[in-house]
């Protein structure tokens, strides 16, 4: 069961990891402030089903949860202002490497986007990852992988280009 010391000591030590994860994927401050409060609503709802030594896991995987029931959501919603989307071109040494990188995490599938937020912005370990999404340790290093190669194979197209 999980006091109210450490509820409060959760929020203040956790608040900003998960809202720094949850931001790298959705990019909508609204909407990240609102599944983090959500997140601690249902850590207290559940404080007596918890492990004290747990809350962080916990936190994450239902943040990932909430982001990947946002994204899906948000996926059926026409955009009508993004509706003759241009691509983006960039000029020789005109281009922000900060930008690029989220350009392409923004192009991995949700849940590989997660599991590299995870273990390189978080310094999760993969069995931790695999808690928190549910995964074996084997599938979050085969998707981590994936979503590497991925990653390096959008920089090194956009390279080509350049």
């Amino acid at each position: 069961m999980i006091s109210v010391e450490a509820y409060n000591q959760a929020v203040k030590v956790y608040t900003t990891s998960v809202a720094r994860f949850l931001h790298k994927s959705l990019r909508d401050e609204e909407a990240v402030h609102d599944i983090v409060q959500d997140c601690y609503l249902k850590l207290w709802q559940h404080r007596e089903k918890i492990n004290p030594e747990k809350i962080k896991p916990w936190l994450f995987s239902v943040a990932h949860r909430a982001m990947l029931d946002y994204l899906a959501a948000a996926s059926r919603k026409v955009k009508l202002e993004h509706s003759e989307h241009t691509p983006q071109v960039y000029q020789k040494n005109e281009f922000d490497t900060k930008a690029i990188i989220e350009k392409a995490l923004n192009e991995l599938p949700p849940l590989q986007k997660s599991i590299l937020l995870l273990r390189d912005l978080e310094g999760y370990e993969y069995k931790e990852i695999g808690d928190i999404l549910e995964l074996t340790e084997a599938q979050v290093k085969v998707y981590l992988f994936r979503a590497r190669q991925k990653v390096k194979n959008f920089i090194r197209e956009l390279t080509n280009v350049l």
